[in-house]
C-alpha cells in the first residue's frame, strides 16, 4: 500500500513538472477514477503546487530545486497524513504552502509546465439562478456577479491562474476586479467580452434573437463569434446589439445603468423585440407565452416594471395599451396576437 502511494506521488510530481507518457498518464487517470478519496488526494497535491506561486516572480525561481522541493513536500504530506489521519487533510496543505512562501523557491519552469498539464483536470465550477429568482456571488478574484433568472455561469477551478474566463448562459451583471496582467473575459456562443476592470451587463440567452452588452463604466473589447470582423470597443453609456441570425452588430448610445436594473428587481425593456420580452416574462413569472402573429415578432417595446409589485396581468395590460397587441390569458398560458 505504502509503495503504491509512493509510486502515485512520483506520477503526480512528474505530471506537474514535465508531463507523462500516454501509458503512465492513463495509469494516473485510472487511479483518480477509482474513488473520491483518490481524486481529492490529487487535488490536494495540485493545491500544493500552486499555493504559493506568484507568476510575476517566476524569473527568480530555480527549476531543479523546485522539482526536488515539491517531491519533498508531497512525501512530507504523506507522512503527516499517516500520523494525523483523523485531522483535517487540508492542514498539511497549508503548512507546506507556508513553507514554500517563506522559501520563495517554486520554479518558473516547473510552475508553467505543471500549470499547463493540470489545467485539463481543473473542475468546472457552475453557478445557476433558478427561474423566477436572481443570484449574487463573488468570483475568486473578487469580481461581483449578478445572475438573472434562468442564467448560469461556469469557470475553471483554476480561475486566475492563467486567465479569468467566465462562460455565460443567460444574463449577468459584472463589476470586475481590476488586474492589468490577467484580463477578465465573459464568453457566450455569440460574443466574447474582454475587460481589465469595469462594470457591464451581458445578456445572451440561447433562445433570444439578440445578444446585448451594455457598458456602465470603463472600457470593453468585443469579439463577434458568429462572423469574422474587426474587434469592437465600448465606452460608458454605449451598448452593442448583436443579431444572432445575421451576425450583424449595432452600436447604440444608451443610459447603460438601465440595463442592470433587474439586479434591483426591475424588468426594464429598452426597445427590445417582443419575442425576447416574452421569454424574459416567462423566466420571471413562470408563464408560457405564445406569439401567433408574425408581425408582432418584429415589434419592439420600451417599458419598466417592478417584478415584485406588478403582476403578469399588469404587464400584459401595459403591452395592450400600445394598441398594437391583444392577448388572451388562461391560467399560466398567454397568447399574444
Amino acid at each position: 500500500m505504502e509503495e503504491n502511494r509512493e509510486h502515485i506521488d512520483e506520477l503526480i510530481v512528474t505530471y506537474f513538472a514535465e508531463g507523462l507518457e500516454a501509458d503512465t498518464l492513463k495509469e494516473l487517470e485510472d487511479w483518480m477514477a477509482e474513488s473520491a478519496e483518490h481524486e481529492n488526494y490529487f487535488m490536494q497535491q495540485q493545491e500544493l503546487w500552486f499555493s504559493a506561486v506568484d507568476k510575476r516572480e517566476t524569473d527568480r525561481y530555480n527549476p531543479d530545486r523546485a522539482f526536488t522541493l515539491f517531491k519533498d513536500r508531497v512525501a512530507g504530506s504523506r507522512d503527516t497524513d499517516r500520523t494525523l489521519r483523523q485531522k483535517s487533510k487540508w492542514s498539511a496543505v497549508w503548512r507546506y504552502a507556508a513553507v514554500v512562501a517563506v522559501l520563495c523557491a517554486i520554479s518558473c519552469f516547473s510552475y508553467w509546465r505543471g500549470e499547463s498539464r493540470v489545467k485539463e483536470h481543473f473542475a468546472e465550477m457552475t453557478v445557476e439562478a433558478p427561474l423566477g429568482s436572481r443570484t449574487k456571488l463573488f468570483l475568486p478574484d473578487g469580481t461581483l456577479v449578478w445572475l438573472n433568472a434562468g442564467s448560469r455561469i461556469a469557470y475553471s477551478q483554476g480561475f486566475g491562474v492563467e486567465d479569468r474566463l467566465v462562460k455565460l448562459i443567460g444574463e449577468g451583471y459584472f463589476e470586475v476586479k481590476k488586474d492589468e496582467e490577467i484580463p477578465f473575459s465573459v464568453q457566450t456562443k455569440a460574443l466574447r467580452v474582454e475587460v481589465l476592470g469595469t462594470k457591464f451587463n451581458f445578456r445572451d440567452y440561447p433562445e433570444d434573437e439578440e445578444a446585448i452588452v451594455s457598458l456602465l463604466e470603463g472600457k470593453v473589447a468585443l469579439d463577434n463569434l458568429i462572423r469574422s470582423e474587426k474587434r469592437s470597443f465600448l465606452l460608458p453609456n454605449e451598448r452593442v446589439v448583436l443579431d444572432k441570425k445575421s451576425g450583424c452588430m449595432q452600436l447604440e448610445k444608451v443610459v447603460a445603468a438601465s440595463a442592470s436594473q433587474w439586479t434591483n428587481g426591475y424588468l426594464f425593456f429598452d426597445e427590445e423585440l417582443l419575442p425576447d420580452i416574452a421569454k424574459e416574462l416567462e423566466r420571471s413569472y413562470g408563464v408560457k407565452i405564445d406569439i401567433t402573429s408574425e408581425a408582432l415578432k418584429e415589434f419592439r417595446f420600451y417599458g419598466n416594471f417592478v417584478r415584485r409589485e406588478q403582476s403578469i396581468n399588469e404587464v400584459m395590460e401595459a403591452l395592450a395599451a400600445t394598441g398594437k397587441i391583444r392577448y388572451e390569458m388562461k391560467d399560466s398560458h398567454i397568447i399574444l396576437y
